[in-house]
């Protein structure tokens, strides 16, 4: 079976398939453009070993996308694209395809800069802002405990413990770093579990390369709904100020290079409350500084945890890769520690209700 065989499944209204290539950079899925005479449509191969239900994926895909779309009419979704029986997916010999409306006239970023961060925070917070009365229970846990900080601290524990790689000795001081921090790990599950803070829509891959900018300058479109679970609104901020708010790429060997970027964050704040500084509880506000610091110091202690394992989760391009990885997330947290007060300040600054209390870690 070919591809141009398996876009036949799919209704698209007669349009002609003239074009098939490989698109974009993802790492999870194999994403094609599909032009015809008319129209162009992207063709998507499921990584079905990440996402062995794939229709859980669909099932959360069109519950979101037609609650936007039945409440915020105007806004462009990424939407699917039904195969002639009506079920959003071809299981084939090839694997298991989707097939979405291609967005036109928008462009797509990798690096940010504070007029971008800022506009990809309003986009961010405009997509969580229209899911305000959804609930969050309804969606599939695709990925279980995605963001359960304590999870992964004990995913980290038994790592150590077993030392498969024999790397623990070369690593003490990225060891002894997540040690300290301990006590963070449970912080936002022990609010989403005790009603402190609102179960809500989270994205949680925030990365700016997952949004379609509309190159007219009105808005854009959030792209890789995979990832859409329940979560706290902090996860989703901040991963963005993980990935964004940094002087460096993830993997800079020199850390003198790795530094968090102030204003960055800044930038991405006031652009994430202008939609969502009306709709976040108190307590939501208070831990936004914090999530930052949290969903970093997770992000390199799962590095860590995969280099002690001997590389068996990310991909690497050398040895040593993942522990590279991880030193540029606790360099980043590092900075967000001295600069939390400053952080909090911004936050308070651009919220709509002026009071904080500090979050103590």
């Amino acid at each position: 079976m070919s591809l141009n065989e398996i876009t036949q499944q799919f209704e698209l209204n007669g349009n002609k398939v003239l074009k098939i290539t490989p698109y974009g950079k993802g790492h999870i899925n194999d994403t094609f453009v599909v032009e015809t005479g008319r129209k162009r449509y992207i063709l998507q191969r499921i990584n079905t070993n990440l996402f062995q239900n794939p229709e859980k994926l669909i099932h959360n895909h069109l519950l979101i996308t037609n609650y936007i779309k039945k409440n915020n009419p105007d806004e462009k979704v990424l939407t699917l694209i039904p195969t002639k029986d009506k079920a959003y997916l071809s299981k084939t010999p090839l694997g298991c395809f989707r097939m979405f409306e291609f967005v036109e006239n928008s462009t797509c970023f990798d690096k940010v800069t504070p007029d971008l961060f800022e506009k990809s925070g309003e986009i961010f917070g405009n997509f969580t802002a229209m899911l305000d009365g959804f609930d969050a229970t309804k969606l599939y846990d695709v990925l279980p405990n995605f963001h359960d900080t304590e999870l992964r601290f004990q995913q980290f524990e038994k790592a150590l413990n077993q030392n498969l790689s024999g790397r623990a000795k070369e690593c003490k001081e990225e060891i002894d770093f997540v040690l300290k921090r301990k006590k963070t790990a449970p912080v936002f599950m022990n609010m989403l579990q005790n009603g402190e803070i609102p179960y809500r829509v989270t994205h949680n891959d925030t990365k700016i390369n997952n949004l379609l900018f509309d190159k007219s300058g009105n808005g854009g479109v959030v792209i890789d709904l995979d990832t859409i679970m329940k979560g706290a609104a902090g996860f989703d901020f901040g991963d963005s100020i993980r990935f964004g708010a940094t002087t460096a790429e993830e993997d800079e060997k020199d850390l003198n290079k790795v530094h968090f970027d102030l204003n960055l964050f800044k930038a991405y704040t006031k652009g994430y409350l202008k939609n969502m500084g009306s709709l976040l509880t108190q307590k939501e506000k208070d831990t936004l500084a914090f999530s930052a610091i949290l969903i970093t110091y997770e992000c390199g202690m799962r590095f860590l945890t995969d280099h002690l394992n001997g590389d068996t989760y990310f991909k690497i391009n050398h040895s040593g890769h993942n522990l590279e990885r991880a030193r540029t997330q606790f360099k980043l947290v590092s900075d967000m520690e001295k600069n939390f007060g400053k952080m909090q300040q911004i936050v308070k600054k651009e919220s709509a209700n002026h009071t904080l209390n500090a979050v103590k870690f």
